[in-house]
C-alpha cells in the first residue's frame, strides 16, 4: 500500500498532477488537509481522471489520524528539507509507506514530522515544487523497488502508456 498525504496544498494544478501521479505509479490514494485545495479543485490538472476512480482523494483534519487508516506496518515517511533527514539517494523505501508531503508555501508541521517513522528529503539546489517532488519520490520507490504493481518492463508496458498519437518505434 502507497498512500499520499498533502497538507494545506493551494495549488489545484498541482493536486491534480499528484493523482496523475497516482496513477502513474500505483499509487493508492491521497489525503490532504486544510481548505485552500477546495477552493481551487475546479481547476486542477488531473488529466487521467485518477481523483474519479472510486475512493482516491479524502480530505481529513489531521494527517497524523491517517495512520489509523492503514495496515499497521505502514510507516509514516515526511519529504521535507529538514536538518538530520535522510537524502532520498540513500533511503530504502518501507513495503507499505505514507508519504507526507508539506504544502507549496510553507513547510509540514513540526507535529507531523516528529510523528513521522522517517523523515527524508530530495538533494537538489533549492525546493522542488510538490506535484514534482511526489512524482521523483514515487518514482524512485519504483526504481529501487521494482516496478509498480507487478507491470513487467517492456514494449507492452510502452504501448500501453503512452499517448493515443504517439506511434513511434526504434529501428
Amino acid at each position: 500500500m502507497v498512500v499520499v498525504g498533502l497538507m494545506n496544498p493551494k495549488d489545484a494544478g498541482n493536486v491534480g498532477s499528484v493523482l496523475r501521479a497516482l496513477g502513474c505509479f500505483a499509487a493508492d490514494s491521497v489525503f490532504y488537509t486544510g481548505s485552500r485545495y477546495d477552493c481551487a479543485a475546479k481547476h486542477r490538472t488531473d488529466t487521467k481522471k485518477v481523483g474519479a476512480q472510486g475512493d482516491r482523494l479524502h480530505k481529513v483534519e489531521c494527517l497524523t489520524l491517517v495512520r489509523s487508516r492503514l495496515p499497521a506496518s505502514a510507516r509514516m515517511v515526511c519529504v521535507e528539507l529538514v536538518v538530520g533527514a535522510t537524502p532520498l539517494t540513500e533511503f530504502v523505501h518501507p513495503e507499505h509507506a505514507f508519504y507526507v508531503f508539506g504544502p507549496e508555501d510553507g513547510s509540514l508541521s513540526a507535529e507531523v514530522v516528529q510523528a513521522a517513522d522517517e523523515v527524508v528529503y530530495i538533494p537538489t539546489v533549492g525546493c522542488l515544487n510538490l506535484a514534482a517532488t511526489v512524482n521523483v519520490v514515487l518514482y524512485d520507490r519504483l526504481l529501487k523497488r521494482g516496478t509498480a504493481a507487478g507491470v513487467a518492463l517492456g514494449d507492452d508496458l510502452i504501448v500501453s502508456s503512452r499517448d493515443n498519437r504517439n506511434r513511434l518505434v526504434k529501428r
